[in-house]
């Protein structure tokens, strides 16, 4: 496995090492002894499995509050998506501050989410599905929605949503959940 820290402390992208002949390769997804190594969190309770039919299908930007946050591990199975993470730990030197990056079927590029961040992604193709490993049991009355077009984040999507849910429609901005966040 290839890890390489992204700009936001603590947030990894993980390409795999692949061990090709004329039968195709093999990788590791998952490795506890690199993870341990890396000093990242490799204890998961859930394993999640994403499917959006539809193009430009956004999802999020959802995070739990402590004592319920999450460390998540995202890969995309089938189609495309422009994945993107929020740091919201109060006291970090990149709060507030967002990474995106492209993951596909054919990239099998992963991205590693440590706690105390908002995550949410947009579909670039039909039919795509997201797996994803989370280190907490979700708890509904935890979860919170950080919107995805906060002016004060200004990400930088590809494209406008086509489908979002009422719940991600309605999002609280970085100001209105500041006062929610622990450091």
């Amino acid at each position: 496995m290839k890890f390489k820290e992204t700009n936001l402390l603590g947030s990894f992208l993980i390409d795999l090492d692949k061990f090709e002949d004329e039968r195709g390769f093999f990788g590791r997804l998952f490795c506890e002894k690199e993870f341990l190594a890396n000093g990242l969190n490799y204890k998961w309770t859930q394993i999640n499995n994403s499917f959006s039919k539809t193009t430009a299908t956004l999802r999020g930007l959802h995070f739990q509050l402590q004592p319920h946050s999450e460390v998540k591990l995202v890969r995309c199975l089938h189609g495309a998506i422009w994945d993107v993470i929020v740091d919201l730990r109060l006291g970090s030197s990149t709060f507030g501050k967002w990474f995106g990056i492209y993951l596909s079927a054919s990239n099998r590029t992963m991205i590693y989410i440590p706690k105390g961040f908002a995550h949410g992604f947009i579909t670039l193709q039909p039919n795509s599905e997201i797996l994803y490993l989370v280190s907490n049991f979700y708890e509904p009355k935890s979860e919170q929605v950080l919107l995805w077009s906060d002016p004060d984040i200004s990400i930088n999507w590809p494209s406008s949503p086509v489908v979002i849910s009422e719940k991600d429609k309605l999002g609280h901005t970085l100001k209105n959940i500041h006062t929610k966040l622990s450091p």
